[in-house]
């Protein structure tokens, strides 16, 4: 492992964007610290240590924040307003005829929906903006507060929303992974020191199973996303002009969790909605919190439905049996056994429906067991945020991402991998 290390290190491309990928998040930690302007840090320490903020729904919102939200910070509404953004049109993609037009364009559709979920993105931020600072104004976290005041904050959170997606948007482009999943992983990250401190401080049986609970978690989410279902393929051979092209055989690899942690991405942006609706009157965030607790029954059997579903949702649109079949014909490639065409991208839809279904359930029952063992064992609150399933899911599956992008970075440039 240390001379993959060192190898990595070695490439100077490599080593431009790790150091470019840790200076963003550097930023972005920094960012999470620096106050708004006009808001007194001592009122909303107050608030969050009693009453809505110390639990509920918003607890969840402010670990997703990487707990800037408990500061009102500059990042206080963390990047989860583009997430939702890439959410609704997703969906909207699927319904609306001239954004799946645009889809089928290439590069330059992409770049059209882009545009548009940035600008959705700036006002799904002011509207959540706008509902933190009256909901912490009438509860008196904000006192002596007036009009220009809470445009100025609205204004900033806003703002520093805006300048996180641009900031995950460069991570994508010219640093390691996925840029808005790696602001996500360090926002749980910076939760670990608490949750590692409340999980001493608890009790015997506690701090004797829950590692083993933990170490359990990281095996078998390691072990299910980088579990394949590889379909062998056949090419016959092609005429190329004058060249004749030979024939060969490989094979396509379907993963078991195919949309990876995305699912668990959406279920937590979409479970933050009525949370921001709910900001807008202390009597609406009170009722959530009483009623909507992520440790009650009622949430943990709703993130797990959303993850179901979510996770059938984004494997259509991230593999279109329909389209792998037209694009195997176009390059003579054909399944043995297989009639090419339409039998084909029916054997292709079953087989993903076989390997969803587990992965889906997989995927709900890492988010929701371990909030259980928590909550059955009486933890902090410190504890389940940072080491809850929704936690642990996001970040192992983010750092497998950013492995594996690594070690197709390293086997191009003929270096020996890490993931043997």
């Amino acid at each position: 492992m240390f001379a993959w290390l060192g190898n990595v290190w070695r490439v100077p491309e490599l080593r431009r964007r790790l150091l470019f990928t840790a200076g963003v998040l550097a930023v972005y930690r920094f960012g999470s610290w620096v106050p708004a302007p006009g808001v007194d840090q001592q009122a909303i320490n107050q608030f969050f240590t009693s009453g809505a903020g110390s639990g509920g729904a918003l607890s969840l919102l402010n670990l997703f924040s990487g707990s800037a939200l408990s500061r009102f910070s500059l990042f206080a509404l963390g990047i989860m307003p583009y997430v939702t953004a890439s959410i609704i049109f997703q969906v909207l993609a699927v319904v609306v005829p001239s954004l799946e037009r645009l889809q089928k364009e290439g590069e330059a559709g992409y770049a059209k929906i882009t545009q548009y979920t940035r600008y959705l993105t700036v006002a799904l931020a002011a509207a959540q903006s706008t509902g933190y600072a009256f909901l912490f104004k009438h509860s008196g976290a904000l006192p002596n507060t007036n009009s220009g005041r809470l445009i100025l904050i609205i204004l900033t959170l806003t703002g520093g929303t805006t300048l996180l997606m641009w900031m995950g948007e460069q991570i994508t482009k010219r640093g390691i992974g996925n840029g808005i999943s790696l602001l996500i992983f360090a926002s749980i990250l910076a939760y670990a020191p608490s949750g590692i401190s409340g999980w001493i401080n608890g009790g015997t049986s506690g701090r004797l199973f829950f590692p083993l609970v933990a170490l359990g978690i990281v095996v078998a989410v390691v072990f299910v996303m980088e579990g394949q279902r590889r379909i062998p393929i056949q090419y016959a051979r092609r005429q190329l002009g004058n060249r004749q092209t030979t024939g060969g055989s490989t094979y396509m690899p379907l993963s078991v969790v195919m949309a990876g942690v995305i699912p668990i991405i959406f279920a937590a942006a979409i479970l933050a909605v009525p949370q921001t609706i709910g900001s807008f009157k202390v009597g609406w965030s009170n009722w959530l919190t009483q009623n909507f607790s992520p440790t009650g029954w009622k949430y943990l059997l709703l993130e797990a439905i959303l993850i179901i579903l979510m996770t059938y949702f984004y494997t259509s649109v991230v593999f279109n049996p329909v389209e792998q079949a037209d694009n195997l014909r176009k390059y003579n490639g054909y399944i043995p056994g297989i009639r090419p065409g339409p039998p084909t991208a029916a054997y292709f839809d079953r087989v993903l429906n076989r390997l969803t279904f587990p992965g889906a359930l997989f995927l709900a029952a890492v988010a929701v067991a371990p909030s259980i063992f928590i909550a059955e064992f009486h933890f902090s609150q410190a504890v389940y945020r940072a080491l809850g399933g929704t936690s642990v899911l996001i970040v192992v599956g983010v750092a497998l991402q950013t492995m594996r992008q690594m070690e197709s970075q390293m086997v191009m440039r003929h270096y020996e991998g890490f993931l043997r």
